[in-house]
């Protein structure tokens, strides 16, 4: 807790003049450059010669007056008055005797007609559970044990290391149904989750939103507490000690972040002072249609400080190691999702939304300058350019950008009946057109499995054997591409319900040997993807990657190489995506030696039916597909294969 010294006259008279805000800090927030926000404004417990109490401090340049009402005073709307800080907009005042634990909200009065309102604080920490709405006097003190995580953490989040993303909703991912199918707490589900997702390989956990949202449906992406997690689940200490668990079992934490809209709800930053203070005036530009809700106003100053001190504030004082950016598309253009005469073009006439993008840099430029050993990551579904490319080069800064793409085209293909698939082999193969052109992150997401589209499994076409198989050789796919990974909870153990965010997961599924032996099948996945560097060193590079055989649409099987930055390390992977088993299959490949067959997904571990290559093949000086070398191969059906060059030939090898 802070502690301040004045007089005991200055304590009494004057609590305007305690204050934790310089003429500096006003400057640098009017600028758009202040990113600590966190630290000055809000509500911060303090001791003020010996006296407990609480500073305030909230912007609201168009109030006439504003108050501080709470438990404190009965609610009433005569609260405790704040003091305007001279032009800055900023109002601040200090309440002997109102402590941690205690309850507020401001009662904000527009200068000129009269119109008042009950708002919760912009920058609390901690609100109370909804459907309540009153900010808690709070602070941000933990003692972390997770030193040797974030000294070593730029290795884990660098673009030549494995990155494979499990992306969780806190409030799903595992309930009790025995008490009213009530939520785990933070602290409840940090051990499962850190336990759980170290078994399996995941390199870092995905948390949807756990900012605080009024409405629980809304899966956290309509924020209303930019600096909160959510109460839900418990404390900011309790969130906390959820990613510090994460992080000593080694495992890194991506949240979710929602720059590009915002609720309507009367407690939050909508109509703030009586004005469009956070959104833009314009329901051209300040209201979204898809989600209506408010669309912050970028071209403010003000409004970059306090985006920016957001993300700050979940880099600095809860220790995220990255930040993925939700509905970047949406801020990109000025007619997303409008119609013609719904929208302003900019000054150039154009439909490109400048102040955004310029946000955007700046929020990419401030993050890697203060935490360079973070990752921001943009969902952007279009074709703009450079997403993912630094400033100084014309992009807009981000360090990975989810591929859509590939995601649309790869679903639309393993959807069709196999006997289909040869007539849209350019689904699988499209990709490569653009592959390096962006850092992507493959991303099979919950965006995937809700509204209609079913389950992962339940995409894939055939009979119940089918459907497993399918999955595996999709899954398999996924990790062979050249790009980072992400997969939504469920999908690893092939969850058969369209997820719901009211219920648990069916964990119950795992007593089932395919199930069991799908999720077998991801982790030795994600064992194999973080051991052989072949498979993650060169993901952003075409020295990473080379097709063998990429046009054999008439059997539906693709064929690939996989490298290292050692030019030794080579995997070559090899799918069929028919039932059909090919025996006999000649492939080239560029070296002479043992390929050993180091995974299998139709082995009758996973659950398949046993076809392979007993361990491995030795290639043979018989020319295909213009190398000088190839194998005999026997694919699986449904199946996908992964081989690794040895130099050593092992004893009763299998040529």
């Amino acid at each position: 807790m802070i502690q301040l010294t004045l007089n005991h006259n200055q304590l009494e008279t004057t609590s305007d003049r305690v204050s934790l805000i310089t003429d500096h800090d006003i400057y640098l927030f009017n600028e758009g450059t202040h990113y600590h926000l966190y630290e000055k404004l809000g509500s911060h417990p303090l001791v003020v010669n010996g006296v407990e109490g609480t500073y305030f401090a909230v912007w609201a340049p168009n109030a006439g007056q504003v108050f501080v009402k709470g438990d404190f005073n009965d609610w009433s709307n005569e609260g405790f008055p704040l003091t305007l800080r001279e032009q800055s907009g900023i109002w601040e005042g200090f309440i002997p005797g109102m402590t941690k634990g205690s309850l507020y909200k401001y009662r904000i009065i527009h200068r000129y007609n009269g119109y008042a309102v009950d708002k919760a604080d912009p920058f609390n920490s901690h609100q109370e559970v909804p459907p309540r709405t009153a900010s808690i006097v709070w602070d941000t003190e933990y003692p972390w044990h997770d030193r040797e995580w974030m000294e070593n953490r730029a290795k884990a989040n660098s673009f030549d290391a494995p990155i494979s993303i499990y992306e969780v909703h806190l409030g799903s991912w595992m309930r009790i149904p025995e008490e009213g199918n009530r939520f785990l707490t933070y602290r409840e589900i940090a051990t499962k989750l850190a336990e759980y997702v170290k078994r399996l390989g995941f390199t870092h956990v995905e948390l949807m939103p756990i900012t605080e949202h009024p409405f629980y449906a809304s899966w956290g992406y309509q924020t209303t507490g930019y600096f909160a997690p959510t109460s839900r689940y418990g404390t900011p200490q309790d969130f906390m000690y959820l990613v510090d668990r994460l992080h000593q079992e080694g495992i890194g934490v991506i949240l979710d972040w929602v720059p590009s809209h915002f609720p309507t709800d009367q407690h939050g930053l909508n109509y703030f002072d009586g004005t469009h203070l956070y959104e833009h005036a314009d329901p051209r530009q300040g209201f979204h249609p898809d989600w209506k809700s408010s669309i912050f106003n970028y071209g403010r100053n003000e409004i970059s400080s306090f985006l920016i001190s957001s993300a700050f504030f979940w880099l600095d004082k809860c220790h995220i190691d990255g930040l993925r950016v939700d509905a970047v598309a949406s801020m990109l253009y000025l007619d997303y999702s409008r119609k013609k005469g719904e929208w302003v073009a900019n000054k150039y006439g154009g439909r490109d939304n400048l102040e955004a993008i310029d946000f955007l840099k700046r929020f990419n430029q401030a993050v890697y300058q203060h935490f360079p050993d973070v990752q921001t990551i943009a969902e952007e579904s279009t074709a703009w350019a450079k997403v993912s490319r630094p400033i100084y080069d014309g992009g807009l800064g981000f360090g990975l950008k989810w591929d859509m793409g590939w995601m649309h085209d790869t679903l639309k293909y393993m959807s069709l009946d196999p006997i289909a698939r040869k007539h849209h082999h350019n689904l699988l193969t499209f990709r490569m057109l653009y592959a390096f052109n962006e850092n992507f992150v493959l991303p099979l997401s919950h965006d995937e499995v809700v509204h209609g589209k079913g389950s992962l499994i339940g995409k894939m076409p055939g009979d119940y054997w089918r459907k497993f198989a399918n999955l595996r050789v999709l899954f398999g796919y996924m990790y062979a591409q050249a790009a980072k990974k992400l997969l939504f909870m469920g999908g690893e153990f092939g969850q058969w319900q369209e997820w719901s965010h009211d219920r648990s997961l069916d964990w119950h599924l795992l007593d089932y040997p395919m199930h069991a032996g799908l999720q077998r099948w991801v982790t030795d996945l994600n064992h194999i993807y973080r051991q052989e560097k072949a498979l993650h060193e060169l993901d952003f590079s075409w020295e990473g990657f080379e097709w063998i055989d990429c046009n054999d649409s008439q059997q539906s099987v693709m064929s690939l190489i996989r490298k290292s930055k050692s030019t030794d390390e080579t995997i070559l992977v090899v799918a069929n995506f028919t039932p059909v088993p090919r025996y006999n299959y000649r492939l080239g490949v560029p070296n002479n030696g043992f390929w050993q067959e180091l995974l299998n997904s139709d082995s009758g571990d996973y659950g398949g039916s046993g076809v392979g290559n007993f361990g491995g093949v030795t290639a043979e000086e018989n020319p295909c597909h213009d190398r000088a070398f190839s194998l005999n191969l026997h694919l699986p059906p449904l199946g996908i294969l992964f081989f690794k060059l040895k130099t050593d030939l092992p004893e009763n090898s299998v040529t």
